[in-house]
C-alpha cells in the first residue's frame, strides 16, 4: 500500500502534502529537511543516517524534537497516511446518470483562430447550425437521462453560439418550460468570442444564464497572433470593449475571461496580469493542447520557463490580492476544506458518461473535444440510441485504472486529467497526457503555495 508525501518549495515556503490524507503543512527547514531523507514513513527512531546527515547544519536535539513532531503528525493520521479510497474505486460501480450537456448550436465561427481544436469552427465536418427541434431533442434526452437528478448544467457552445442566437434563445425558454414539468433544475452557460455580442444579447444572456465564458487570450499582440476575424484582422479592438462590459454587467462574478497560452506566449503571466489590469477579476489561461509537429505547441522543454511563471504569477496574485488589487486565477483555485466528494476527485469530470456533447446534427459524444472522432459517437438524440457500453467504459476510467496515476501525488487534485488530451496523445484516455500532467503538477504546487501565504 503506498504512503505518498509530496516536498516542494516556493518563495522559500517549506510545504509538505500528505496525499491520501489530503492534509498540507508548512514547515521549517530542519523538518523539511528531515522529511527529504526519508523514503517512506519514518520509523519509531530518528536512523543514525539522519543524524549524521543533517549534524553540520543542526544539533541533535533539534533534529530529534522536530523528528519527535514529525511523528506526532503520523501519530494524528496527517503524514504518511493510508490510501483508503482504492478499494472504493475498485467496488464503486459508478451509473451513467447524465448531469450535464454541451449543446453544439453552431458549427460555424466568425473567427479563424490559429490553435482551434475545433478546426475553425466546423469541427473538420460541415459548417453548419443546431435547429431547435434538434435541441429541443436533446434537452429532452438529457432530462430522461439524468434520472432523479434535479440539477443539469446545460452549456452553450460552437463554433460561435452567438451566429445561432435565435436558437439559443428558443431553447432557452424550452428548457425553462421542462424545468416545471419534470422538477429540473437546469444552470445554464454560454461560452462566446465576443464579436456578436451586443447589449440585447448580453442582457438575456445575464437573465437567464448562470455562467458566461468570454474568449481572449491576454494582451493585443498575443491576442491578435493567434485569435483573428475571418477577414484575417486581429479581434483585440473589437472584442475587449465588449467583453469588458459583459464582466462588469455582471458585477465581475460568475463570468470567466478564458484564453489560451501557446509556444508564441510563453511569458503568459504578463497576459494573465494585464487581463486583471483590463478590470476583470475572473480570469483563466490555459496551456495549449496542439499536435506535436505544430509551431505553436509546447514541448517538454519548455517546462521550466513555464513553472517559473506559474511561480512568478503566484506570487504577483498574493501581492495583488493582499493589498486590494483582488481577482482569481482559475488553476489557483483549490478548495482544502470541502472541495469534491471521494468519487469525483478519484474519477474527474465524467466525460462520457455524467457530461456528453451534442452536435447540430443530433449526435452524442463524450464531450465537446471529442466531436468529430466518429470512433466516440455514442449515438443520436433523434434515434432515442445512446451507447451505453461506451459510456461505462468512461465512467470506470479513474486514478486507479490509469497507471501513471496511481503514484502521483497530484491525483486526487487532477482526478486523472482530461480524457480527450490522455487519447490526443496516448490513444488512451487511460494514459495520461504527459506535458500536460506536469503543468497541472506546478499549478497544484502554486495553488497550496497561495492558501499556505492567505492564511498566514
Amino acid at each position: 500500500m503506498l504512503k505518498l508525501i509530496h516536498l516542494f518549495k516556493i518563495n522559500e515556503i517549506n510545504i509538505i502534502v500528505d496525499v491520501n490524507s489530503g492534509a498540507v503543512h508548512c514547515v521549517d527547514n530542519i523538518v523539511y529537511d528531515i522529511l527529504r531523507l526519508c523514503d517512506n514513513k519514518p520509523p519509531a527512531k530518528c536512523p543514525e543516517k539522519t543524524l549524521n546527515t543533517l549534524a553540520g547544519e543542526y544539533s541533535k536535539d533539534e533534529i530529534l524534537s522536530a523528528y519527535d513532531e514529525i511523528l506526532d503528525l503520523c501519530a494524528m493520521g496527517m503524514l504518511y497516511t493510508d490510501d483508503e479510497y482504492e478499494h472504493i474505486a475498485a467496488s464503486t460501480e459508478k451509473k451513467t446518470v447524465v448531469k450535464a450537456l454541451c449543446l453544439h448550436v453552431s458549427h460555424d465561427c466568425n473567427m479563424r483562430c490559429g490553435y482551434c481544436f475545433a478546426g475553425t469552427g466546423n469541427f473538420s465536418g460541415e459548417r453548419c447550425v443546431m435547429s431547435a427541434q434538434t435541441g429541443k431533442k436533446a434537452i429532452d434526452f438529457v432530462i430522461e437521462k439524468s434520472a432523479s437528478r434535479k440539477n443539469i448544467e446545460l452549456d452553450f457552445f460552437g463554433g460561435e453560439p452567438l451566429m445561432n442566437f435565435d436558437v439559443v434563445k428558443e431553447l432557452v425558454y424550452y428548457a425553462k418550460e421542462q424545468e416545471k414539468k419534470y422538477d429540473k433544475n437546469f444552470r445554464l452557460t454560454i461560452t462566446t468570442n465576443g464579436v456578436l455580442l451586443d447589449e440585447e444579447k448580453l442582457n438575456f444572456i445575464n437573465e437567464h444564464m448562470y455562467n458566461l465564458v468570454l474568449s481572449i487570450d491576454g494582451r493585443k499582440s498575443v491576442n491578435d497572433k493567434m485569435r483573428k476575424l475571418v477577414n484575417g484582422n486581429g479581434s483585440y479592438d473589437v472584442i475587449m470593449p465588449k467583453l469588458k462590459a459583459a464582466a462588469n454587467s455582471r458585477n465581475q462574478d460568475n463570468y470567466y475571461v478564458r484564453g489560451t497560452f501557446t509556444r508564441n506566449n510563453l511569458d503568459f503571466c504578463n497576459d494573465v496580469l494585464h487581463l486583471a489590469d483590463c478590470g476583470f477579476e475572473q480570469i483563466s489561461i490555459e496551456p495549449v493542447v496542439g499536435g506535436e509537429n505544430e509551431p505553436y505547441s509546447i514541448k517538454k522543454e519548455d517546462l521550466p520557463y513555464i513553472f517559473g511563471q506559474y511561480e512568478r504569477l503566484a506570487k504577483e496574485y498574493v501581492s495583488r490580492r493582499a493589498d486590494g488589487r483582488w481577482f482569481n486565477f482559475f488553476h489557483f483555485m483549490v478548495d482544502l476544506e470541502q472541495g469534491p466528494c471521494v468519487i469525483k476527485r478519484i474519477s474527474g469530470c465524467g466525460a462520457g458518461c455524467e457530461y456528453l456533447a451534442v452536435t447540430p446534427e443530433g449526435d452524442i459524444y463524450p464531450c465537446h473535444q471529442f466531436v468529430g472522432n466518429k470512433d466516440f459517437l455514442m449515438g443520436n438524440v433523434y434515434n432515442n440510441d445512446f451507447d451505453g457500453k461506451s459510456a461505462q467504459s468512461f465512467a470506470k476510467a479513474n486514478i486507479y485504472t490509469k497507471e501513471k496515476c496511481k503514484g502521483c501525488w497530484a491525483k486526487f487534485y487532477c482526478s486523472g486529467g482530461c480524457h480527450a488530451n490522455a487519447y490526443s496523445f496516448g490513444k488512451d484516455i487511460l494514459t495520461p497526457y504527459e506535458i500536460g500532467c506536469e503543468m497541472e503538477k506546478k499549478r497544484i504546487e502554486c495553488a497550496l503555495y497561495i492558501k499556505a501565504m492567505e492564511s498566514n
